[in-house]
């Protein structure tokens, strides 16, 4: 197999014993080399670290000494350092008259700050995060809006200083939330799609991305399981607004009355999941006028997993009430313990009861990209819908969030309103390919492009490379703390995904006889060492209860950059910045 980034890097024990942070700007040195002209030669100044500190005064005196040069360490012929961009303005940019010289210059520049921010992230001597209190950031730039434009020098200014203070979410030590990791084709086919800057609901404006929106759902649809890649699916922003899709299109499959009569034309419903959900489920409720009380949390066990026994049990006394059961959300890789719910026997009894089976893989529906995990979907081709994030473990640049169905036809008739100024039936193509109408959105930004190269450039194997190593990272890090002094696991057991869940006791409260003040001084922990590791800048990891659990951390990895070394670097910062606790 082809070399999956930075998997490659790692020795046959599959540990990464090399200097990364060293590697990885003579790597990107290298390839600067290889470029011609005015922006290869500006990269290999940027990124030669080593040798351009050595040589910096020389390399200052040759360019003073050159009228004609762009400031990239040796003659050129190029015009930019003709370009004050200190006297110009967004007004001298194309499509202004003979804009194109200043806005190669601009853009440039642009492009040098994006890059030399990207060279950070992977280096592990840079802060993962340059960490001030909202307070202290409002009172050291402006931010403020003016009615006078400023010279693009200051565009440039404000653009490294919203990098500066930006946080590292694809620094190898990033493991704050379920999407980390900066893929560089995926931010190369962000780049064209910002270029292109169309929008999704009709081929006549969007023919390539909509043919690759079909092409990809249809592949995604293939990986459940459904025969042939039937169904229906689009792109939405966010997992929470494609489970709000998935209920919005079961209410209307069971009412269709719904649609032009409104909630009241239709009996009191219920909704179902589990306990662990994520809260896009009741706030999806809330957005459709079901009500929060309508969704009835069912028990999960030790680990997390929904309890079918008191699924089923709820939805009979729920059709007691007089209420109308039309919706069940199992989860798919829960947030908190990267639970996932047993969809077999949750799908008998959705069977039973006529009730739409939705499947919240945002988290954990990558997995079924993996051979080797894939199995603990088992039951997801039962499903009526399904949501997928691309942009959680396969790293694909937010945001990249799909709703699937498997009923073809049913996302449009329950959304679609055709407006004639848009979805004309007497164009001259296929209709079908006017994907607008499915969606709730008019405007919508092209999420496609991004997930569709990377797959190209990866294959299916490559992102199986990538998650396997991500759940690999996740049971060595299992394997470090359940027997390493001052830690304690959450729950027994190897994590299903890649979320592994502890506290940390520090030595002042590790031997405490009294469980509840343990508890109340465990509670805190947490908390402080979170702050530390901001103030730091040294790593992230989120932390949180969970029902009569006290503040734990909930470590989850899907950044590809990671590594054992940065698995051993977690848990040593963790003492390090706890033990006086």
């Amino acid at each position: 197999m082809a070399s999956t980034g930075f998997l490659s890097q790692e020795g046959e024990n599959g540990r990464d014993d090399s200097d990364q942070s060293q590697n990885a700007p003579r790597a990107w040195c290298q390839a600067a080399q290889k470029m011609s002209g005015d922006l290869g030669s500006k990269l290999y100044a940027l990124f030669n670290i080593g040798e351009s500190e050595k040589t910096a005064s020389a390399s200052a005196k040759e360019v003073e000494g050159t009228t004609e040069n762009c400031g990239c360490n040796k003659p050129c012929d190029c015009s930019k350092g003709n370009i004050d961009l200190s006297n110009l303005y967004s007004t001298d940019l194309l499509p202004a008259s003979d804009g194109d010289q200043a806005t190669m210059t601009f853009l440039q520049e642009v492009v040098d700050v994006m890059l030399a921010y990207i060279v950070k992230s992977f280096d592990r001597s840079t802060k993962v995060i340059d960490f001030h209190y909202p307070n202290e950031l409002l009172e050291a730039n402006n931010w403020e809006l003016s009615d006078e434009p400023e010279t693009l020098d200051d565009v440039l200014l404000n653009c490294r200083a919203a990098l500066k203070y930006a946080i590292k979410t694809g620094h190898p030590r990033y493991f704050n939330q379920l999407s980390t990791g900066l893929d560089m084709v995926g931010l190369a086919a962000e780049w064209l799609t910002s270029t292109a800057n169309t929008n999704m609901f009709t081929y006549e404006v969007a023919p390539v991305f909509v043919l690759l929106e079909y092409v990809t759902l249809r592949k995604m649809r293939e990986i459940i399981g459904w025969p042939d890649g039937q169904g229906d699916g689009i792109f939405s922003p966010g997992g929470a607004i494609s489970n709000m899709y998935a209920m919005l299109v079961a209410r209307f499959k069971k009412f269709p009355e719904v649609k032009e009569k409104g909630v009241s034309s239709i009996p009191s419903l219920a909704a179902f999941t589990s306990e662990h959900s994520h809260f896009s489920i009741k706030k999806g409720a809330a957005a459709l006028g079901i009500g929060t009380d309508s969704v009835i949390c069912i028990k999960a066990d030790e680990r997390g997993k929904m309890m079918p026994s008191d699924l089923e049990k709820r939805i009979v006394e729920a059709k007691q009430k007089g209420l109308v059961p039309f919706f069940v959300s199992a989860t798919a890789g829960t947030t908190v313990y990267g639970a996932f719910d047993p969809l077999i026997t949750i799908a008998d009894i959705c069977k039973r009861h006529n009730v739409w089976m939705h499947v919240d893989g945002a988290w954990g529906g990558s997995l079924l990209m993996s051979r080797k995990h894939r199995g603990k979907l088992n039951g997801v081709e039962r499903a009526n819908s399904v949501t997928w994030n691309p942009h959680k473990m396969m790293s694909v640049p937010l945001q990249s969030s799909a709703l699937l169905v498997r009923e073809e036809g049913l996302l449009e008739t329950c959304n679609q309103l055709h407006a004639c100024y848009l979805f004309q039936k007497d164009k001259h193509y296929d209709l079908s390919y006017d994907t607008g109408d499915k969606a709730l959105q008019c405007g919508r930004h092209v999420d496609i492009f991004k997930l569709w190269l990377m797959w190209r450039a990866k294959g299916t194997f490559g992102f199986e490379a990538q998650i396997d190593k991500c759940l690999e990272l996740s049971e060595y890090l299992y394997n470090k703390i359940k027997d390493r002094e001052g830690f304690e696991l959450v729950f027994d057991g190897k994590p299903e995904h890649t979320n592994v869940c502890f506290w940390y006791l520090p030595p002042g409260i590790r031997y405490l006889e009294d469980k509840e003040e343990k508890r109340r001084r465990l509670h805190k922990v947490a908390p402080v060492i979170k702050t530390r590791m901001m103030e730091h800048g040294t790593t992230m990891v989120s932390y949180q209860p969970q029902g009569n659990k006290v503040n734990f951390f909930r470590m989850v990895i899907s950044n590809p950059a990671a590594t054992f070394q940065d698995i051993d670097f977690l848990i040593e910062e963790i003492e390090r910045l706890g033990q006086d606790l």
